[in-house]
């Protein structure tokens, strides 16, 4: 079976930036194994696969381990590679996931996404979180995903994980969000996920469903510009929504090929 793969780097203008992930359209779902198999395969942090059977698309994500509930790059990338390389005609377009309806909006290169609201609540901070870090939090929220907040985004630069401590703690399907206001931006953040091939994630959409309510409200602004500090780094305009938010930003076509599978 012959299948296109397509390769998009999200929330960048610029290849190589930005988080990578990988495109698979299908006509029909193959088994859930042979899917795992392919994001292995592909060796990034997620792969999107989707059916577009003319009234509706159908979405679904996979990291290299698991099926996730929610993905922010790989839905952006999704979106890039309609438009931009699938000749997808309407200015909107509306997936069915895992965490229900999710609708995109393209408007001069720019994808809004339109997301559920995770505010994250006060929460104890596991041990082996703790003794993973080189530095504490001063503040410790949970909604998803561990939101750890700092006093400065030098100490989210600064932060390491002990991976030997850290892979002792299943997460699956969260993951750890250390997050601290800006000094070009309104927040910054980076995101570490246990037990997973890749550690840390070089942009997050999903997790801004919890960043973007959180700093909203202690900025008292609706509308946010937020960066993600990882090694390639990302980009994302933020907009808080009540019980939604919208994340967005731009992609960039790293490759275009075929995969192919017995």
């Amino acid at each position: 079976m012959k299948l296109e793969l397509y390769q998009i780097d999200a929330f960048t203008e610029e290849i190589f930036h930005g988080n990578p992930a990988c495109v698979v359209p299908l006509k029909d779902w193959l088994p859930d194994e042979t899917l795992l198999k392919i994001a292995l395969e592909n060796a990034v942090a997620e792969t999107a696969f989707f059916i577009d059977n003319g009234h509706t698309i159908h979405l679904r994500w996979f990291t290299p381990e698991i099926e996730m509930d929610l993905c922010g790059h790989a839905t952006l990338a999704t979106a890039h590679c309609l438009v931009s390389l699938l000749n997808y005609q309407k200015s909107k377009i509306v997936f069915h996931t895992k965490s229900g309806e999710l609708t995109v909006e393209v408007k001069d290169g720019v994808y809004y996404m339109d997301f559920p609201s995770r505010m994250p609540e006060a929460s104890p901070l596991p041990d082996t979180i703790a003794k993973s870090l080189n530095i504490q939090p001063k503040e410790v929220l949970k909604s998803r995903d561990y939101v750890l907040v700092y006093d400065s985004e030098e100490d989210i630069k600064n932060i390491k994980i002990d991976r030997s401590v850290f892979d002792l703690i299943n997460l699956d399907p969260g993951g750890v969000v250390v997050t601290a206001a800006g000094t070009d931006s309104d927040f910054v953040s980076r995101y570490f996920t246990s037990q997973a091939s890749i550690l840390e994630d070089p942009v997050t959409g999903s997790a801004h469903c919890s960043l973007i309510p959180l700093w909203s409200s202690r900025l008292g602004k609706d509308k946010l510009f937020a960066r993600q500090l990882s090694e390639r780094g990302g980009q994302l305009f933020c907009e808080n929504k009540n019980e939604r938010v919208i994340v967005a930003g731009k992609a960039k076509t790293y490759s275009t090929g075929y995969l192919w599978i017995e």
